[in-house]
């Protein structure tokens, strides 16, 4: 386990820099889980580490495999200096332990909700989860193991997530693209859904 994690944060290094804060989170039951945050600019990235130490199971499945299955971290990108954005370390660590407490396989197109904003004041408290491969470079790792996947989030008003419910991940990310949606603004509004 600290094998991989070791490789997962050298992974994040070498696709994000240096992370210039870290905080950590325990949840009873569950491993530690940590939040990285990477400063680019005027864009703060959220990373965790520790939802790849092991793979995440199907809940149906009889007996959970202690190797095989799908691996994932979670990445977060928002503007900085607009909202306080740093109090979603723990929302991201509630997502990211996810797989160890709900049994649940985090996969692109689907939806975590957190209950709750994501930081304080934020207009959302749900997120896509989108197709890896962008900011950081899937981590292959020794057979049989599978590849850690290193998954951007969405951040989703109510109405986008209930939108996305009934017309699928796909359908919105196509409203966000042809309304020139600024999916890093901490304060946007709703894309239009009409």
């Amino acid at each position: 386990m600290g094998e991989v994690l070791a490789l997962v944060e050298a992974r994040l290094r070498t696709g994000l820099g240096e992370p210039d804060a870290r905080a950590a989170v325990t949840f009873l039951g569950t491993d530690r889980f940590d939040v990285l945050r990477f400063t680019d600019g005027d864009v703060v990235r959220y990373a965790t580490l520790g939802m790849s130490a092991q793979p995440m199971t199907d809940p149906t499945a009889a007996l959970a495999d202690p190797v095989k299955g799908p691996r994932a971290e979670l990445v977060l990108s928002v503007r900085g200096g607009l909202a306080d954005t740093d109090k979603v370390l723990r929302p991201l660590a509630v997502l990211a332990a996810a797989p160890q407490v709900e049994g649940l396989i985090v996969a692109p197109g689907a939806s975590l909700d957190v209950g709750e904003p994501l930081w304080p004041g934020a207009p959302f408290t749900s997120v896509l989860v989108a197709e890896s491969g962008g900011l950081v470079e899937d981590l292959d790792l020794d057979a049989p193991m599978d590849p850690v996947r290193f998954l951007p989030l969405l951040p989703m008003t109510p109405n986008e997530a209930a939108w996305k419910r009934v017309h699928g991940a796909a359908a919105l990310q196509e409203r966000w693209l042809n309304s020139g949606t600024d999916l890093r603004d901490p304060l946007r509004k709703s894309v239009p859904l009409d």
